[in-house]
């Protein structure tokens, strides 16, 4: 029987990120996944990802995002592939919008904020917009357009003699965690698991503390093109009580990307169909044609991806849609990694880092807002399981 020292299921871009660190750092690993590269299945699919250095979400991502920053540089200098185009980060809301008050507390902390801070001033720098003059609203000039498709070939140049096209199956032994595909059998001392959508399968105690929602993405054609060009319109997001909509300038030539970020109806991992509806865009459409006329316009593409979310812990102060990090406390030799909830994918280069460094270093503990001990499931320290 094959053996190794790490094993990973699941390589999209978090397993393909630790799969790419640990290969650098000379561990002996293999990779499992039995999707190609470019099918549009699993949550890293499809061309690009909003990068924001100033998170809303949590001030513990900032530090993340420089992290993340540094690594997509790198990335981009090892490989000469471009991962992360350089783009401003819009976000606005009504006036007291909580969104735009955390991403401004956050950006802050670094520095001063330049650019439009209302929407009368968004909507005189960027025509595109026809915001309401009194709505609140912050620039990160230092976001991007992560090329997510780029970024997981970048992290397997060079480790295609590493990886398994192939689904696989895990079970603990003594011995080992044994590896098993439909042709053979490999021994690990050690397995990450980041199968995004499909984990609880391989890690069932999570089934009960995560939701797989359906998110649908569309392609518009803008009405007025030369004003959503790349260089010349932002990144945007744009809380409503309808929802949050983002979307991307016209980098491709394929029309403004959009979508809402609030969560989709619940699903199972393998229902991807059927396409994306209008129905399902309906406020996506709404939101362009009310306040960014500039980009509304037929929908020319359609998309499904599916969010892994974190429900709330209950174990301690956690809203949710949190990251979860962290060696398995009844078996530290298996090591879960679901930094999903829709706002993990910019994460990816520091989050296959934080994992590798877990597998090599068993002192090494993860972020405690990440770990599985929130959920009283998984608050028992098994045998083995230090912290």
């Amino acid at each position: 029987m094959r053996s190794c020292e790490v094993a990973i299921i699941g390589l999209g871009l978090m397993g393909s990120s630790a799969l790419h660190s640990l290969v650098r750092r000379g561990a002996d690993v293999l990779g499992f996944d039995p999707m190609s590269m470019g099918e549009a299945r699993g949550s890293s699919h499809g061309s690009c990802r909003v990068y924001r250095r100033f998170n809303f979400e949590s001030e513990a991502y900032t530090d993340l995002s420089d992290q993340a920053f540094s690594g997509w540089r790198t990335l981009e200098s090892i490989t000469g592939r471009i991962i992360l185009k350089p783009s401003a980060v819009l976000e606005a809301g009504p006036p007291g919008s909580k969104t735009v008050a955390a991403s401004r507390a956050a950006a802050a902390r670094k520095g001063p904020i330049t650019g439009p801070t209302s929407g009368a001033e968004a909507n005189s720098a960027f025509p595109a917009f026809r915001l309401p003059e009194d709505w609140d609203v912050v620039v990160q000039e230092s976001g991007g357009i992560l090329m997510a498709e780029a970024a997981m070939l970048a992290f397997r140049e060079g480790a295609e003699d590493r990886i398994v096209r192939a689904a696989a199956r895990m079970q603990p032994t003594p011995a080992g965690i044994r590896i098993a595909t439909s042709d053979q059998e490999v021994m690990a001392r050690q397995v990450i698991v980041a199968a995004g959508p499909w984990i609880s399968g391989f890690v069932p105690g999570l089934a009960r503390h995560l939701k797989v929602t359906r998110q649908a993405v569309g392609w518009f054609r803008p009405a007025k093109p030369e004003t959503v060009r790349y260089g010349e319109f932002p990144i945007f997001l744009v809380e409503r009580a309808r929802g949050l909509v983002y979307g991307f300038p016209d980098f491709e030539g394929r029309g403004v990307k959009a979508a809402q970020h609030d969560q989709g109806p619940e699903v199972g991992p393998d229902e991807w169909g059927p396409p994306a509806t209008d129905e399902e865009l309906k406020t996506v459409s709404a939101t362009l044609t009310e306040l960014l006329p500039g980009a509304a316009g037929p929908i020319l593409e359609r998309d499904i991806c599916l969010y892994t979310n974190t429900l709330k812990a209950d174990m301690r102060a956690d809203d949710g849609n949190e990251f979860i990090i962290d060696r398995l406390p009844e078996d530290p030799r298996i090591i879960v990694a679901s930094p999903c909830s829709g706002h993990g994918a910019k994460f990816a280069s520091a989050i296959g880092a934080m994992v590798a460094d877990l597998a090599l270093d068993p002192q090494r503990t993860p972020p405690d807002a990440f770990r599985l001990d929130r959920f009283s499931g998984f608050a028992s320290e098994g045998p083995g399981c230090s912290r």
